[in-house]
């Protein structure tokens, strides 16, 4: 069981208990209506006291510098609480305080967070919109949202919420509610606002449910006007209605009453429902039986003001049944107002009395009768807990809509078919999209710019006809319909003059807008992830390539070809998802802790003058880190994009998934002697040492053979007859910048390989000799040329483009990790050049060493053997053959050695982790290789670990081996068992 399922299913069991009760439930906070705190703070109150309890005043954490008056107006109305707006959480927490120690009756703070404190406040969670909540399959974690934000708030004092937005958004040219709905569904927006509101009341704090009875189908913002609402009570009670019986049933603890005109339940036009004693009293209080908190909407708003002046409308909203107003304009003139209306009877003494006593009860619930200062150490901290992050990525991952697959495009299979450009239209520079998008694949980054013109399309459509695929991003939008949702003309000019490509377009905005985009529904794959952060980015980019499932429904009607609830289902396929090491179970804090600290320590130590580090947990990459420089000299930053020499891991990233290949498709036989496909070992001592034998190093070869050495004259120097300085017909085997090797001396090596001596004893002994022959071996069995099979066969179908041999060919050598200072065979700085004498005599392109890539394509090459042979969609390799070479040969030999494989230490687990290798916690099934340049790379089936450690440990010298006095990689290694063990706690 993985740690998402295990994070998902423990809340399964809520989706059980929030559906629909058949009876109401009142709310909780309500019990607390008779307590003794209650009834005291009641019979000592003044009629001042009561009046100003039912009123919310306005406060703004940008600064201090209006907390003097605010004091004021506190100790001056007796204010039952406050809203807060925009701000920062900790002058937030420093005024509440402030206010709540002169405050003669505990103050209750509000907030409209309605995505999270994020919604107000800087550096504090935001959750995604409610329109992509709504699209969302898994409820169980919008519970989990609801109750993260409930944490969240409590942690600054708040202690209610005026939200969720309970409104059925049927109208797509509502500029106020829209995408902060959770849709056009009644019953999708009434489950899916419970859940929300109940995980928040769970956490201790009150949801309030707004906007009574429903703004959902309005065009005119009540900021700034009256919205009409003309549907008769059948639409009503079906549609805007809806979710409101069903919360209060539920047992919600606030709704808040919007500012609309509903002629249907007011018939006189001009009074709003916030005002109306049809709406708010007979309608919610006594028909539906409301009991909780009602708090109107912001008073200020024009939906109001336009009409009414604060004194008449605050008497009007109390005698409608409201319970509390919030931001109330003239807040002095309100106050006379109400007390002169319970002078003159129009408010009775009871009625305050019985709102005040709610009120009071609420706070009660809400802990105030023993507030205690809200503490700022470790705010920050506590407010961006990664348990946060990570149900925020969950949400905005579960919430992708696909609405266009034709073709079955995405995600995109046969990497190698296709040439890709990734165009970011609406962003001139790099986006995240495109970044994430070249994790999987050799791709091209393209930009149209926001506000293009013409001349701009033209420019750029003739640039994107070498390719035959075009992954899009629509860049820039906005959220609400303002300005055509940020769209402009050249978005539909772009889409019409790439009609004859295959496109698959991720919109990173409200679906609304595609009615506003000619040429959307001709393109091959549409992708809606409702908002633009980085988040969704790389989540679209990774769904397009399918490293996660996409399965959300469109909660909205868009038009005739977008239809509410579509949405395809797409399965995800084995390639790598980048996320957060919380996804996995482990805690980021952790596990950075401990991979920087070793990190730095071989950097300190010089070790290496700079390392790069992968971590992948059950196909999750959690973790890609770069330290240090590439030289001592610290001018050229460890950069994710460089290219390392891989040294002898390419025994198995090259040679060795050739052979699982082949054995797999019975082509090659482990048991025959290797003389069988090596014409050169036969009639030698050689003839009857089998493949099994070579490949788990106890065929009885020697280690290696220093071939150069053998080249030198007596006096030193290179034979003029096997090396020139340029190439000609004769001498084309480049071993250097500027050094060739007559290619006839091949055969010379093989020939050395051939007749070198055996060790008279059959063990394990590590040799290079039979993976320099194996490149042509395999050649012979496949009729290609040996990179040419790899690249083709492995490299090309696992998007792992920058392996190659030879990278000086490919790549400016800035990009290149430079390895060894060579002063005595090739006196240069190697870079771009294989390190191995050997391989480089081979024309760099051998089986023992001479590949080189980029750490996370090494780990698409590992990630493919813990799968079993499986990535992105393919079975690249038979799974059985996989478990054949990976598990150990001979161990009553003591020999560790799978199949080219390195495997732990025989009783590895009993060992001090001085003595272990690869690490202690490193399970019996677990594989994988070191390099001699600094390269490290292990998988453990088991427990579906990946680690891949890069560095240029031999830079500028091979004498170097700190990095093993340190013991860094075992420990490094046994770090992140150590992080999988001690888990995190959520």
């Amino acid at each position: 069981m993985t740690f998402l399922f295990r994070y998902i299913y423990s809340f399964l069991f809520i989706a059980l208990i929030v559906k629909t009760a058949d009876a109401q439930t009142s709310p909780e906070f309500l019990n607390f209506k008779n307590d003794p705190w209650v009834e005291k703070t009641l019979s000592e109150m003044t009629l001042d006291q009561k009046i100003g309890q039912l009123f919310i005043l306005q406060a703004y954490g940008e600064n201090l510098d209006k907390l003097d008056e605010l004091k004021s107006e506190v100790e001056q109305y007796h204010v039952g609480g406050l809203i807060f707006m925009r701000g920062k959480p900790e002058n937030q927490v420093q005024i509440t305080n402030q206010l709540q120690a002169i405050s003669d009756i505990p103050l209750l703070v509000t907030m409209d967070a309605e995505w999270g404190p994020g919604f107000r406040l800087d550096n504090t969670p935001k959750y995604p919109v409610q329109m992509a909540l709504g699209a969302i399959q898994q409820d169980s974690l919008i519970y989990e949202m609801g109750k993260e934000v409930g944490e969240q708030l409590k942690r600054i004092g708040v202690h209610v919420n005026l939200a969720p937005v309970a409104d059925v958004n049927s109208n797509p040219e509502n500029p106020v509610i829209n995408y902060r709905s959770f849709g056009e569904d009644p019953q999708n927006v009434a489950e899916k606002t419970w859940l929300y509101a109940k995980g928040m009341q769970d956490a201790g704090i009150l949801a309030v449910a707004k906007h009574f009875p429903g703004h959902g189908d309005t065009k005119t913002d009540s900021h700034l006007g009256l919205p009409v609402v003309s549907h008769d009570m059948d639409r009503l009670n079906d549609v805007e209605l809806f979710p409101f019986k069903s919360l209060i049933n539920e047992g919600i603890g606030g709704i808040m009453t919007a500012h609309l005109q509903l002629s249907v339940m007011e018939p006189d036009g001009k009074t709003p429902s916030s005002l109306s004693y049809n709406i708010v009293h007979k309608k919610l209080i006594e028909d539906l039986k409301f009991e909780g908190i009602i708090i109107t909407d912001g008073m200020n708003m024009q939906g109001i003001t336009d009409a009414y002046g604060s004194a008449e409308a605050s008497v009007l909203a109390l005698k409608a049944g409201n319970d509390l107003l919030e931001i109330v304009p003239n807040l002095s003139a309100a106050i006379n107002a109400v007390k002169l209306a319970i002078q003159d009877g129009e408010i009775s003494q009871m009625e305050i009395d019985e709102k005040c006593r709610k009120i009071l009860a609420l706070k009660k619930w809400a802990g105030l009768d023993e507030f205690s200062s809200i503490p700022l150490e470790g705010l920050d901290e506590d407010l961006n807990n990664a348990k946060y992050q990570l149900t925020k990525r969950l949400l905005h991952e579960q919430s992708l809509t696909l609405l266009k697959n034709e073709g079955q495009l995405i995600p995109i299979q046969n990497l190698e078919r296709f040439k890709i450009a990734v165009v970011s239209v609406g962003s001139e520079s790099e986006t995240s999209f495109q970044k994430m998008a070249a994790n999987y694949t050799n791709v091209d980054f393209f930009n149209l710019k926001e506000d293009a013109s013409s001349e701009d399309v033209a420019h750029l459509v003739p640039l994107l006809r070498p390719y035959n695929l075009l992954v899009c991003g629509i860049h820039g939008m906005n959220l609400s319909n303002s300005g055509n949702y940020g769209i402009d003309s050249s978005v539909g000019e772009f889409l019409t003059q790439t009609s004859e490509f295959r496109r698959a377009v991720a919109l990173f905005g409200n679906p609304y807008a595609l009615n506003s985009i000619p040429g959307i529904e001709d393109v091959e794959a549409l992708l809606v992830t409702y908002q633009e952060n980085v988040i969704t980015q790389e989540l679209a980019a990774q769904a397009i390539f399918g490293a996660i499932n996409v399965n959300g429904k469109l909660p909205v009607n868009v038009n005739s070809s977008f239809k509410l609830n579509e949405g395809l289902t797409v399965k995800k396929n084995g390639r790598f998802k980048y996320t957060i090491p919380e996804e996995t179970g482990i805690s980021s804090e952790l596990l950075n802790h401990k991979i920087d600290s070793l990190a730095e320590l071989g950097l300190t130590e010089g070790a290496y003058p700079g390392c790069q580090i992968l971590v992948a947990v059950d196909g999750d990459v959690i973790f890609h880190k770069c330290y240090g420089y590439l030289t001592y000299d610290t001018l050229e930053p460890v950069v994710k994009e460089n290219i390392y020499d891989w040294a002898s891991v390419t025994k198995v990233t090259s040679v060795i998934p050739s052979l699982i290949k082949l054995y797999g498709d019975n082509q090659y036989n482990l048991d025959l002697p290797f003389s069988f496909y090596w014409p050169g070992f036969r009639g030698t001592d050689k003839e009857k040492i089998t493949s099994r034998e070579i490949l788990t190093h106890q065929a009885r070869l020697r280690a290696g053979i220093q071939f150069w050495q053998n080249t030198l004259t007596p006096s030193g120097r290179l034979r003029a007859s096997i090396y020139q300085d340029r190439p000609t017909e004769d001498f084309n085997v480049r071993i250097s910048s500027h050094l060739y090797m007559a290619r006839n001396y091949i055969r010379e090596i093989y020939d050395e390989i051939d007749n070198s001596e055996l060790y008279s004893r059959s063990r394990y002994r590590y040799s290079d000799l039979a993976f320099m022959i194996y490149p042509r071996v395999i050649e012979d069995l496949t009729g290609e040329d040996f990179e040419t099979y790899l690249k083709n066969t492995f490299y090309k179908p696992l998007g792992a483009n920058s392996v190659t041999y030879n990278a000086y060919r490919y790549y400016p050598m800035e990009q290149i990790v430079p390895t060894e200072q060579d002063d005595s065979f090739r006196k240069e700085l190697l870079r771009g050049f294989v390190h191995d004498e050997g391989a480089s005599m081979l024309g760099g392109l051998s089986g023992n060493a001479g590949l080189f890539g980029t750490v996370n394509d090494l780990a698409k090459i590992m990630q493919m053997y813990l799968q079993n042979g499986y990535y992105g969609g393919e079975q690249l390799l038979d799974s059985t053959s996989v478990a054949e070479f990976t598990r150990i040969q001979y161990p009553e030999n003591d020999n560790r050695r799978g199949l080219g494989f390195d495997k732990p230490y025989i009783d590895n687990d009993e060992n001090e982790l001085i003595d272990a290798y690869p690490a202690v916690d490193a399970s019996p099934e677990s594989f994988g290789h070191t390099g001699y340049t600094g390269i490290f790379t292990w998988a453990d089936p088991q427990n579906k670990m990946l680690l891949v450690f890069c560095s240029n440990r031999v830079y500028p010298t091979r004498d170097n081996n700190k990095i093993t006095e340190l013991n860094l990689r075992p420990e490094l290694h046994q770090a992140i068992y150590d992080c999988m063990k001690e888990g995190w706690k959520y």
